[in-house]
């Protein structure tokens, strides 16, 4: 499964890089939002660790979400009131964690998301994604 952690801090981008690498994940490391969409542009990841500042962070999952990649994104922040992980789901996250966090508890959000990926398709089952987005499907 190929990860991008995108942090606008270096050594927690690296960090949270390292230890997925350890897990056997693909990682690739981003710090802005233009280089995130550059790379989902190239394509191949599966999940984005996404963890930059509420407004810039909101408006890459945003992007994200508007490119129709199919890419995961795990939101991290260090808001943790229940108003800022609805706020950060509603811009199109598929799962929120705050900072701090155990990160056992990362990758198994992130071997989850990945796992809707790729099972995504099988036997012919639309993705969970598409089945929400389609007319007349749509969630509030």
């Amino acid at each position: 499964m190929r990860v991008l952690v995108v942090d606008d801090e270096e050594l927690m981008a690296g960090a949270i890089a390292e230890g997925l690498r350890q897990e056997a994940f693909a990682v690739d490391v981003a710090h802005d939002g233009a280089e995130v969409l550059d790379r989902l542009a190239a394509g191949g990841y599966d999940v984005v660790v996404l963890g930059l500042p509420r407004v810039r962070g909101d408006e890459v999952c945003r992007r994200i979400v508007a490119a129709g990649t199919g890419v995961r994104v795990l939101m991290l922040s260090v808001f943790v009131s229940d108003a800022d992980r609805v706020a950060g789901l509603r811009v199109g996250a598929d799962d929120h964690l705050a900072k701090p966090f155990a990160f056992a508890e990362l990758v198994a959000r992130v071997r989850a998301l990945g796992s809707v990926v790729a099972h995504s398709g099988a036997q012919g089952q639309p993705q969970l994604a598409e089945t929400v987005n389609a007319p007349g499907h749509r969630l509030p």
